[in-house]
Parts: structure tokens; C-alpha cells; sequence
């Protein structure tokens, strides 16, 4: 059983609420950060307490959603450790995992439909990562700084 963060804004609501009554049914163990209704909130908010759920280790995975998975897997990555990966269908959902070590998966709801995004999710889950050639890359993004410069 892996622990995984759920969160989403407004737009990503719905979707959220499937995906984690979905993995609750496969035994996945969740933690919902919210947003726990379709009232408008910003969707930052939920990206970085999903990303920071990850990063400190409280969970092992995170799941976000919001109206297209871009603006929350951005505010995701702002949070060291985290490698979110926005996803359309199993293969990117799968090679996520298996080439950039991704620790969070992110779906717009507004562009995914719900049984593309159960298959995305558990392609993600039943993945890993295959190291070997990939593994110097991930070790590049890692090492990354936030503005994006070398470290000395």
C-alpha cells in the first residue's frame, strides 16, 4: 500500500474526489489536502501543500488536479524534492515514473477524461523508476536551483 497526497482547486474538484475514491478502493491509503468543495480557490496553494506532503516524506507519492494539470504540477515543482510530471494518458503517466523519477502526477480535468485518468494513475502507481541511463538526468534536475542556475 503506498500513501499518497491528493489535492486539487476548484476546477479539478470533481476529478480528484473519483481518483482518490478509485485508489481508496484499490487499498491506497490517501490524504486529501484539499480543496474539499467546488468553491474557487488557487490552485498554488494545493500544488505546494501536495508538493511539501512529498518532499518532507509524509506521504510517498502526491496526486493533483486542476483545470488542465499545468498551474498546479508548476507550483508542485516549485517545492524541492518534488518531480511533478503533468500527464494526458498511460504512457506519459508511465514514462514519468520509469524516466524522470516523477514523485507526484498531475491531471487537468478539463482535458482528461475520468477513466483515462484512473488508467493514467495506476499506470504511475504499478511504474518505477528504471535508474541506469536516466538516473544522471533526474541526479541534473535535482541538483537544479530555484532560479535555475549552476551550483557552484
Amino acid at each position: 500500500m503506498t500513501i499518497i497526497a491528493v489535492g486539487s482547486d476548484h476546477a479539478g474538484f470533481h476529478l480528484k474526489e473519483l481518483l482518490a475514491e478509485d485508489l481508496r478502493s484499490a487499498g491506497q491509503e490517501i490524504v486529501d489536502l484539499g480543496t474539499h468543495s467546488d468553491g474557487r480557490v488557487d490552485y498554488p496553494d494545493f500544488g505546494a501543500a501536495v508538493g511539501r506532503a512529498v518532499a518532507t516524506g509524509e506521504v510517498e507519492l502526491g496526486l493533483c488536479v486542476c483545470g488542465s494539470g499545468i498551474g498546479i504540477g508548476i507550483a508542485a515543482n516549485k517545492v524541492p524534492g518534488v518531480r511533478a510530471a503533468t500527464v494526458h494518458d498511460v504512457t506519459s503517466a508511465r514514462l514519468a515514473r520509469e524516466y524522470n523519477d516523477a514523485n507526484v502526477i498531475c491531471l487537468g480535468e478539463r482535458l482528461v477524461g475520468a477513466e483515462v485518468a484512473k488508467d493514467a494513475v495506476h499506470a504511475f502507481l504499478a511504474a518505477s523508476f528504471e535508474g541506469g541511463r536516466h538516473t544522471a538526468r533526474v541526479a541534473k534536475i535535482d541538483a537544479l536551483l530555484p532560479t535555475g542556475l549552476e551550483p557552484t
